[in-house]
């Protein structure tokens, strides 16, 4: 009988509407919250699945980028060295010898070519070298890069020539694969001070080899280094 079974499915939908407001008042005179049963997410836009539409959410960007920051060891200096502290001003308009080009002319060009680098991160594999005296901004270019890699979410890492060539000895002697997986496989590594730090046989040949295997896996690098 269709009145009958009409009937019945108000009853059962009466019944149901009284219990959820049983629920709630037993909540709410226990001093919780009404929805307290009722699953809750850290982000309500993926459900904390960490995609939408087969896609990274925003929220799995941040905690990644987050992870990378802590594992690139540059968390506190990119604090101050990135592009927003950037001055033209340190470097001189006027013309130098052996050179077309001011210096201040020339980080233009270099910074545009910076730029395009970093925002055509994913299609590229190109390295970059840069060689000059110390105190040239070598160093202080290469964080600035960084911080745009990072805040994009790739995984950036920075090491000394030094560190470089001691992580290549745990990595050797005491079969490191998580070290060795960091700086193999991050987006970026940038190795600092190259050829100021010591050298013998096994540094010569390790560092030999581990460049040649990133260049080999088309692994990026950022190498600055006061001498050719």
């Amino acid at each position: 009988n269709p009145d009958k079974s009409e009937e019945y499915i108000n009853i059962i939908k009466n019944k149901i509407t009284d219990l959820r407001v049983k629920k709630s008042e037993f909540l709410v005179s226990n001093g919780y919250d009404m929805d307290f049963l009722e699953m809750h997410y850290n982000c309500n836009t993926c459900k904390d699945t960490g995609f939408v539409n087969n896609k990274r959410c925003s929220c799995y960007k941040q905690k990644l980028i987050k992870l990378y920051y802590n594992d690139s060891d540059l968390k506190h200096i990119l604090k101050t060295n990135n592009f927003d502290n950037f001055n033209f001003e340190y470097f001189t308009n006027e013309k130098t010898d052996f050179h077309s080009d001011t210096p201040r002319k020339n980080i233009k060009k270099i910074l545009d070519k910076m730029w395009h680098f970093i925002e055509n991160f994913n299609k590229t594999d190109e390295n970059f070298m840069f060689i000059g005296n110390p105190g040239t901004g070598k160093t202080f270019l290469s964080n600035c890069i960084a911080k745009e890699l990072l805040d994009r979410g790739n995984f950036v890492v920075y090491r000394t020539a030094d560190e470089l060539i001691q992580n290549l000895r745990s990595i050797k002697f005491s079969n490191d694969k998580h070290l060795e997986d960091i700086i193999i496989n991050c987006d970026l590594l940038i190795i600092d001070d190259l050829g100021t730090e010591s050298i013998n046989e096994f540094s010569k040949v390790e560092l030999f080899n581990f460049i040649n295997k990133k260049l080999l896996m088309r692994k990026k690098m950022i190498i600055s280094s006061t001498t050719v």
